[in-house]
Order: structure tokens, then C-alpha cells, then sequence
């Protein structure tokens, strides 16, 4: 099921962290989106700011996956700002 994937996603960003693979806006916004499909909000929301930290931009992708968490764990408006 793609909303239980989210803790696979996080694993494997943290484990490409550790072998020195550059995490990258693709790779961020593929863990934001399984963050969003697995309800995870707060934690999408945590990789946005690690992706700011780390100077990495976000795109349109990783925003609307970020929106969607919120919206879908029922912070609509922290989305907002």
C-alpha cells in the first residue's frame, strides 16, 4: 500500500544521507509525497524545512505534496502559513 510506504522513504533518504548521495529536489519530493499519501503532514512539512537548511529548492511538486498533507490531516491551515 503507497501510504504505508512513507517510513520506507524516510529510511531511504536517511540511509543515501549517510552514504554521502546528495539528496537532491527529486529525492526530497518523492519522501514529501509518500509523506503526504501516508498522512505523515508534520513530517512532510519537517523535509521542507531540511530541504530550506540544506539549500536545496523546492518545486512546485514538493509544495503541492505539502498543501495535500496538510489539507489531508486536517491542518489546512498551517498550509496556509
Amino acid at each position: 500500500e503507497k501510504g504505508g510506504q512513507w517510513a520506507n522513504a524516510l529510511g531511504l533518504l536517511a540511509s543515501m544521507a549517510l552514504a554521502h548521495v546528495e539528496l537532491n529536489t527529486t529525492t526530497y519530493s518523492a519522501g514529501v509525497s509518500a509523506c503526504e499519501k501516508g498522512g505523515q503532514w508534520a513530517i512532510a512539512l519537517g523535509l521542507l524545512a531540511d530541504m530550506a537548511r540544506a539549500r536545496v529548492e523546492s518545486n512546485t511538486i514538493t509544495y503541492n505534496a505539502c498543501v495535500s498533507a496538510c489539507e489531508l490531516g486536517g491542518h489546512w491551515a498551517t498550509a496556509l502559513g
